[in-house]
């Protein structure tokens, strides 16, 4: 069936306003005037309409990774056609680097899923063991004999001795006593499961109490739900979890840039500079995972990229603050250190907590 023909009496195709025949877009919405629909147009409106990857893509890389804090200042300066919009190019390099991310997180969530579970396995050969006694009173006797012989030297005193006595005696009379994490003994619970009980009598078998609140009674169900997949999917879950973190550390992130350079300009210019300082930081991990995917990078190499990334952040600050360079440099890494020791650990906790009750 063939698609029917649409007529064109010198009018936009999208807004209906006349054209002139010399007219090759649209004087009111922009639009070409003669824009067939192909494969290459299709393609390139989706990429251009979500990502704006076209040529001020280009003309923003080289001077984001090469000079620093230009291309920010710039754009706060009013050059904002030249280069892509900060938000829009941390999007771009976002996505690009959880594409190249997942191929290592894939195999890290592997070799994790099978630790785990093995922990497991091991732990339930454990506690199947029979009990029995560890040793008869004979034995008991034989061991701490030779503590008590005063022609051997030990080095110990009589409370020692009489501690370890203790001990010995005690683990005697409670044979296949072992150490445990409270009430929660995996394999009651895998019998349990086994035997279809409802998840209620699984919680009391675990320790909950009857009046346990919603966030305990939550942890109870996840515990249960990460015995039932022995591990599994929970380093996924948090790995899930961090674009949406960085959706909170860049605008804390910009927040610091705010205290610490409160006079110059408003949140909105720190938010920038923040966005743009974010892009590279994406680049950079992109290129560092995307080559140790193909060789590994030596340690070292490693260590200077990192050491890179603050010496980048210098620059930036004094190109886009302008001032002071020791005090630029004071200032930067102190938030440099506030960011890494207070506000990144105190996010990975909520990371770990938060991936933990909802995976």
């Amino acid at each position: 069936m063939q698609p029917p023909e649409i007529e064109n009496d010198l009018r936009c195709l999208n807004c209906n306003h006349p054209l002139k025949p010399e007219d090759n877009f649209c004087p009111h919405c922009g639009q070409k005037a003669k824009d067939d629909l192909t494969l290459g147009v299709l393609f390139y409106n989706t990429i251009s309409n979500y990502f704006s990857f076209d040529a001020r893509f280009l003309k923003s890389f080289i001077p984001l990774m090469f000079k620093p804090g230009v291309i920010a200042r710039h754009f706060v300066k009013g050059k904002r056609l030249q280069y892509l919009h900060p938000a829009q190019y941390y999007l771009f390099v976002s996505v690009l680097f959880f594409f190249v991310f997942s191929f290592t997180a894939r195999e890290h969530t592997k070799v994790v899923d099978k630790v785990i579970k093995q922990g497991f396995d091991k732990g339930m050969v454990t506690d199947t063991m029979p009990s029995k006694k560890v040793f008869d009173s004979t034995t008991a006797a034989k061991l701490t004999a030779p503590l008590k012989n005063p022609n051997i030297v030990t080095g110990m005193s009589d409370e020692d001795v009489k501690v370890i006595d203790s001990l010995v005696v005690n683990a005697e009379a409670n044979p296949g006593t072992r150490m445990d994490f409270g009430n929660w003994q995996p394999k009651k619970v895998d019998s349990l499961i086994n035997a279809g009980s409802s998840n209620d009598e699984i919680f009391m078998a675990m320790g909950m109490k009857e009046n346990a609140g919603f966030l305990k009674r939550r942890f109870y169900e996840q515990m249960l739900k990460f015995q039932k997949n022995r591990g599994g999917g929970i380093l996924q879950a948090f790995y899930d979890s961090i674009p949406i973190a960085l959706f909170f550390l860049l605008p804390i992130f910009a927040l610091l840039l705010k205290l610490f350079f409160w006079r110059r300009g408003r949140f909105a210019h720190h938010l920038v500079f923040a966005f743009y300082y974010f892009s590279f930081l994406f680049i950079v991990l992109t290129l560092v995972f995307g080559i140790n995917m193909l060789i590994e990078i030596p340690d070292p190499v490693d260590w200077l990229i990192v050491l890179s990334t603050y010496l980048y952040f210098l620059i930036a600050a004094i190109n886009f603050y302008r001032q002071n360079w020791f005090v630029t440099w004071i200032k930067t890494g102190v938030i440099t250190f506030i960011y890494l020791m207070m506000i990144i650990p105190i996010s990975l906790g909520i990371m770990v907590f938060t991936s933990f009750l909802f995976y």
